[in-house]
Order: structure tokens, then sequence, then C-alpha cells
């Protein structure tokens, strides 16, 4: 029968909180900047491919192609061949669509 306490080996330590001075968006900001906002192959298939979606053919430029990604022919983020082979641009309602389908199918085949 167990007691009301735990007299294991391992005692539980209460994580702290880092003290900082340090305004909370000036945290944020660094993180940012630390991470890239985009993957690095996204602007080597922009130029391989164009600002053009290969799906609806709507074409974009500087100030649109936030809404352009790139979608991985064979699922595999990790598959970055640096002649864009497994790479298409896809605009960001195509991309959903292309993703749903899948979905959709492994729903409709079970």
């Amino acid at each position: 029968m167990m007691s009301g306490s735990y007299k294991g080996r391992h005692k539980l330590q209460r994580l702290q909180k880092p003290q900082s001075n340090r305004p909370v968006e000036d945290v944020v900001k660094e993180l940012q900047q630390k991470q890239p906002r985009h993957p690095p192959y996204r602007e080597q298939s922009f130029k391989i491919h164009g600002l053009i979606c290969a799906k609806c053919a709507r074409e974009f430029d500087e100030s649109n192609k936030h809404l352009l990604t790139v979608h991985h022919k064979d699922g595999n983020h990790h598959n970055n061949p640096s002649n864009g082979s497994n790479w298409e641009n896809l605009c960001v309602y195509c991309h959903d669509d292309e993703h749903s389908r899948g979905m959709l199918g492994d729903y409709l085949s079970s």
C-alpha cells in the first residue's frame, strides 16, 4: 500500500522561471531572428520553377509571394535535391487542396 508522501530517491524540483528584466517583445524578436522564417530551399524552388502555382497557374510577384508554398511531391520534407525535382510551387489554396485530397481519399477508401 502506498503512503501519502513519495520517498523515492529522486526529488522533484520545481522549475524556476529565468529572471529577466527584458520585455517579452524583445525576447520574441530575438527568437524570430535566430529562426529563419522560411526553409532554405524555398527561394531555390522559386528560382527554378518561377513564381507561379503549378496547379492553377496563378502568377505571383515579390508583393504576394508569401502566398506561394513549396510542396514536396513525395511528401518527404527532408528530400530536397538541388535540381528541385521533388518540389512544386503551389499557392496556399492549391497546397491545402493537395493535402486534403489525400485525407479524403484515405477516408473514402476505408
